[in-house]
């Protein structure tokens, strides 16, 4: 909320000095060292009383091409550009309102616009438009398309998804302005600063009477929420690792983007971290994906709990054996609240257990530690070939079926291949699953359409930004048919050019 609020301010502030911006989008809102939003990227911003010639001399500088769209003056990003626009309509304040209204649903729903809607989940930018994008416009405009609104269940308040449907209504007249927008926000921080005072401690809260369904359970606030309780200085890990006087080590030099997106799936229950710098050491840096099944908890409370768990270890000298008690420790607290919920009526079904699969990596000084449980996968590129840093754990995999087995699980042939438990899951290790216990990165929506080999051959064939990367393997999978919800992550471990050629 804080961000949502701080950027209506900047636009706030903009449109006061007549300056509209015409690009708005959660891209172009960065975060400083100490997480302070800013709203960025003026390349396309006009004083409002130069628009009209702006626009005008945009559409003169050549002769109109067919097909309804044009791409050589579009101005903006499709994906958030208001229908006016769209109809190539001059830029108004309430343009930046459509953009600003969109931003924050993706922002509560962490999905980019309109890929839940599409049969092929495409990643959109101004350079892959396409005649897809064409249909897309067309219904935008004609036929009222807007994403998929957020729920309750993301944290929103219902005051917050009323206020983003006003943003993107079709008439911009009927939108608010960013006055009307600051105001509106100011009075929602107050509600929920005022409902946040009553929650005295974990152990006082009367979870029945504040929460009554288990979706609008904050799975990663309660995840941080352990992580923090035996937290130590944020300066208390160490790796004991010390190269920085040797002369012919190796230190990396980073870049990391990621990308997220449903896919063919309803829900989104992957989430993902990138942390550079952990610690505030800085050649620590700690990168992680979780995807969940049977619900989304599991991977939101991970994405919370266990970067802290790892930060509270008091040393890194053993970055394998702290991985190891960072997942144990996560996989114990998940299990134990959700074992305490339960016994709180009404709070969450008796017979409801979520899990997740995880993978993280971890760089410390010039070396790359990974941890895995289930079928995410992480792959180092080297030369051009491809390296697997990670095994699936599956249960198609004979070793696996025979660890489960020995552990006193079950594991049957069921429909298409082996499965484990009466839950039927493919994978033989996760972080939750109570009901089945004691007994690049990317989530499996990438690989399950794509080989190692094929992701190294992507990102040779794409400008060298970790962002870009991600987003295309991400396009790829979906056009390859991936049902699945897609999460990437790109990491470039030695100084790359956006200008490399890609031939």
């Amino acid at each position: 909320m804080l961000v949502v609020s701080f950027a209506a301010k900047a636009l706030q502030y903009l449109h006061k000095l007549g300056i509209v911006h015409r690009d708005v989008k959660p891209a172009n809102i960065l975060l400083d060292k100490n997480l302070h939003p800013h709203l960025a990227d003026f390349g396309l911003a006009e004083y409002k009383r130069d628009l009209k010639q702006v626009s005008t001399e945009s559409w003169k500088s050549s002769g109109k091409p067919t097909g309804g769209f044009h791409k050589k003056n579009m101005v903006g990003t499709l994906i958030y550009m208001a229908p006016e626009v769209l109809r190539k309509e001059i830029h108004t304040e309430k343009s930046d309102v459509y953009s600003f209204g969109i931003s924050v649903n993706e922002l509560l729903t962490r999905v980019v616009p309109y890929t839940d809607l599409r049969a092929e989940a495409q990643a959109h930018t101004v350079l892959e438009m396409n005649y897809t994008e064409q249909q897309l416009t067309a219904a935008v405009v004609s036929e009222g398309l807007r994403p998929v609104l957020a729920g309750l269940d993301s944290g929103a308040c219902a005051s917050l998804l009323s206020l983003i449907k006003r943003c993107w209504d079709a008439d911009p007249e009927n939108r608010p302005s960013f006055s009307d927008i600051v105001v509106e926000l100011a009075l929602i921080l107050e509600r929920e600063a005022g409902s946040s005072k009553s929650l005295v401690s974990h152990e006082d809260l009367d979870i029945a009477n504040i929460r009554s369904y288990q979706e609008s359970i904050n799975w990663f606030t309660h995840g941080k929420y352990f992580s923090e309780r035996a937290s130590l200085p944020s300066n208390a890990a160490s790796t004991g690792i010390d190269s920085s006087n040797d002369p012919s080590s190796y230190h990396p030099v980073l870049s990391w983007g990621s990308f997220s997106t449903c896919g063919r799936r309803e829900t989104m229950e992957d989430t993902h971290f990138l942390i550079p710098h952990m610690c505030n050491e800085k050649n620590i840096h700690l990168f992680g994906i979780f995807d969940g099944h049977r619900g989304a908890a599991a991977a939101e409370f991970c994405a919370g709990a266990l970067p802290g768990f790892l930060q509270n270890l008091s040393s890194l000298s053993s970055p394998s054996h702290a991985l190891l008690e960072a997942f144990v420790k996560t996989d114990l607290a998940f299990r134990n609240e959700l074992d305490s919920l339960r016994k709180s009526k009404g709070v969450i079904q008796k017979d409801w257990h979520p899990g997740c699969t995880a993978i993280t990596a971890l760089i410390v000084e010039n070396k790359l530690f990974v941890a895995n449980a289930g079928d995410c996968r992480t792959i180092l590129c080297r030369a051009g070939h491809p390296y697997a840093l990670s095994r699936d754990h599956v249960a198609s995999c004979l070793e696996e079926r025979e660890r489960v087995i020995g552990a006193g699980g079950q594991v049957k042939w069921q429909v298409d291949t082996w499965r484990v438990g009466h839950a039927a899951l493919q994978v033989t290790r996760s972080i939750g699953d109570d009901d089945l216990k004691p007994a690049v990165m990317a989530s499996d929506g990438l690989w399950d359409v794509m080989k190692n080999s094929d992701v190294v051959s992507i990102i040779k064939d794409t400008v060298k930004e970790p962002g870009m990367c991600s987003k295309r393997l991400a396009t790829e999978a979906a056009e390859r048919g991936s049902k699945d919800n897609i999460t990437v992550i790109v990491v470039f471990l030695c100084p790359v050019s956006t200008a490399e050629r890609i031939y």
